[in-house]
């Protein structure tokens, strides 16, 4: 059985000294949000695993815990796009992120974290094809800039502004249209016309054949 404790270090490695000092949160945005194959294999060699047995179930019980949940989201909805980036088993258990982030709040879990492991723990809102969803993680990080030290509000404020690019994505076209070839779905003329004129792809256009298959 996976030691909890081991949460705790897949939530070291994630977030650094960026729990501890928000300021230091944008130098973290690369190794975050970046597309670089380097980072994705150190990831799928070290977590790979955790993934996947996060993905099965087999980690449900770090998530009796604030920061044990936060750690199963991080695998499953942040380590998952690392390591299967550019297929569809990037976006395999995404409704299970949700349903965990949704549980969470419910259990005012979110409350016991910090600014930035917040940002995180709403990220499946942001990841979601539903505008509701979309719609609530723009209110969630709005509160959260709303809430942070005002020297910090700036950090803050850009996790509002990609959570509201995100927003306007869905909004317009009901979907994120750089998944539809992964996922093997038919482009919309408009979505090509958006795509090809430089359209968002967050880092999951690119097929990746060497990533592993999901246990």
């Amino acid at each position: 059985m996976h030691d909890q404790r081991i949460a705790d270090e897949i939530l070291e490695y994630w977030f650094g000294d960026s729990v501890r000092d928000p300021s230091k949160a944008p130098g973290r945005m690369a190794f975050w949000f970046a597309d670089e194959p380097e980072r994705d294999a150190e990831m799928r060699e070290r977590f790979g695993e955790l993934v996947r047995a996060a993905s099965e179930g087999k980690l449900d019980f770090w998530t009796e815990t604030p920061r044990g949940r936060l750690a199963v989201l991080i695998l499953l909805d942040q380590m998952r796009r690392n390591i299967y980036r550019g297929t569809a088993e990037a976006f395999l258990r995404d409704g299970r992120a949700r349903y965990l982030m949704r549980d969470g709040v419910g259990r005012l879990m979110d409350m016991k974290l910090t600014p930035i492991e917040r940002v995180f723990f709403y990220m499946p809102l942001q990841h979601s094809e539903s505008l509701d969803d979309q719609e609530m993680a723009v209110d969630r990080f709005l509160q959260l800039e709303r809430e942070v030290a005002s020297d910090h509000r700036e950090i803050f404020a850009g996790f509002r502004k990609y959570a509201q690019k995100h927003r306007d994505i869905v909004a317009r076209f009901g979907r994120f249209p750089h998944r539809n070839t992964v996922l093997g779905r038919r482009p919309t003329e408009e979505e090509t016309t958006w795509l090809e004129a430089g359209g968002e792809s967050f880092g999951q256009a690119a097929p990746r054949p060497s990533a592993p298959t999901s246990g």
